[in-house]
Parts: structure tokens; C-alpha cells; sequence
């Protein structure tokens, strides 16, 4: 994925202020690529796995933490932090996607208590029926498969709301400001 494509301000604002308003458990960090490895770096608790990430001039090298890629079951299961990648950022209800893969990439976003995110700026899109076009380019390149993450989960099945009943407790979204 590129970062040149210019993000819709109106957009990333909205997102940010949805997910800081609605009580979704989620942080919001907006970074540069040069900022990326430091940004990411306070956000991260041992033991760290993750995907790779598909962002132009974005690593994990000078990232100040262990992290394993590719990680096995045990290794996801000892995980206190997980990074993914977002496709993309819906602003109007905080949500972000993530692609299902053959690898399955994206059991790396539920079974550590942390989840980190990060999604490019311009992939952040104002609605539901814009996003549905957006994953209709890419269902039809092959992802048949996404996950549609807003927050910890929560239920009301025991009384009061209980958040992180299973998947991540904490949802952490780094947003990549565009170049």
C-alpha cells in the first residue's frame, strides 16, 4: 500500500473523535512514518506478535521491542500485544478492517489483550456505503474473508456492560499520516 493518496480531513477527524466519544476503549495515535518505530514503541507490552505491515517506509526496525512475525499458537498465546494492519477506517462508527489471510494473519488482532492497529490516513473512509465499495474492490481481488473490529468486544448478557469478554481488552489505533 502507498501513502500518497491525500485523506479526506473531515474523515480522519470524525474517526479519531468516534472512537475517543463512544466509549469504545480504543486510543488514537497519529504518527508519520519517521515517527512510526517511537509511536509504536509506547504502545507495546511484552511479549509483542504481529503482521507484516503493508505501508511504504513503515517497519518494524527501530521499533524498541521484540516483536515476533509469523508467530506460532504458542506464541499467540503467551502475546500481550498484538500489531495488525487495517484495510480500511470507517469514521462514522470507529470501526477498522482486517483482512482474513491464508496465513491467518489476523489472529494476531484476537487473541492478545492488546490489539495495535494501524491504518494509513488516506484509508479512512467516511461511511458504511463507501466502505462497502472499498471491500468490494476487494473481495473481488481475492479477500473474501474481513474482519470488522470496533473496540473490545462487550455484552450485556451478565447484567452491566462487560468489555473484553473474549478477544483484545484494549484496542490502541495508530493512524499513518499520508506523506
Amino acid at each position: 500500500m502507498s501513502l500518497e493518496v491525500s485523506p479526506d480531513a473531515e474523515s480522519m477527524a470524525t474517526f479519531e473523535s468516534t472512537l475517543e466519544e463512544r466509549d469504545l476503549a480504543a486510543s488514537v495515535t497519529v504518527a508519520s512514518a519517521a515517527e512510526f518505530p517511537d509511536a509504536l514503541s509506547e504502545l507495546l507490552v511484552s511479549p509483542v506478535v504481529a503482521a507484516d505491515l503493508p505501508f511504504e517506509g513503515v517497519s518494524y526496525d527501530n521499533v524498541d521491542s521484540e516483536i515476533t512475525l509469523s508467530p506460532s499458537p504458542a506464541e499467540l498465546d503467551a502475546a500481550r500485544t498484538g500489531i495488525t494492519a487495517a484495510g480500511l477506517g470507517v469514521a462514522d462508527y470507529g470501526t477498522v478492517t482486517i483482512r482474513s489471510t491464508p496465513g491467518g494473519e489476523e489472529f494476531v488482532s484476537l487473541y492478545p489483550e492488546r490489539h495495535v492497529v494501524v491504518v494509513a490516513a488516506s484509508d479512512i473512509v467516511p461511511d458504511m456505503p463507501t466502505a462497502f465499495g472499498r471491500l468490494a474492490e476487494e473481495f473481488a481481488a481475492g479477500y473474501t474473508s474481513q474482519i470488522l473490529a470496533t473496540g473490545p468486544s462487550a455484552t450485556g448478557d451478565m447484567g452491566g456492560i462487560v468489555k473484553g469478554v473474549h478477544g483484545p481488552q484494549e484496542a490502541h489505533v495508530m493512524i499513518l499520516e499520508d506523506r
